[in-house]
């Protein structure tokens, strides 16, 4: 986004749909202060309410504070129903060398 580089590095196996190993490194970019968490992908679900669909984005937790990167590239942190953060960004995608 505009204020953070984010990087999220997917830590499951690529023939997986769903995953719950997933890191986050925020970094403010006047500030250069960085937040590093873990996740989990998230999908809608098909009429069966368990088998996963269309992959939504990534989902952070710290404490009581959700950190959300959509699939479209947005930032979104909230507490509760509030809204604390917003902002749209774009995606950069890198592959990791193995």
């Amino acid at each position: 986004t505009q204020s953070y580089r984010i990087q999220i590095e997917v830590r499951c196996r690529e023939d997986g749909i769903m995953c719950n190993n997933v890191s986050y490194v925020g970094t403010n970019k006047k500030t250069g202060k960085s937040i590093r968490l873990r996740g989990r992908t998230v999908h809608s679900y098909a009429s069966d309410g368990v088998t996963p669909t269309q992959f939504q984005g990534y989902s952070f937790i710290n404490g009581s504070t959700e950190y959300f990167v959509s699939e479209h590239g947005y930032l979104e942190v909230r507490r509760g129903d509030k809204i604390l953060f917003y902002e749209e960004g774009k995606w950069d995608w890198v592959e990791n060398e193995k």
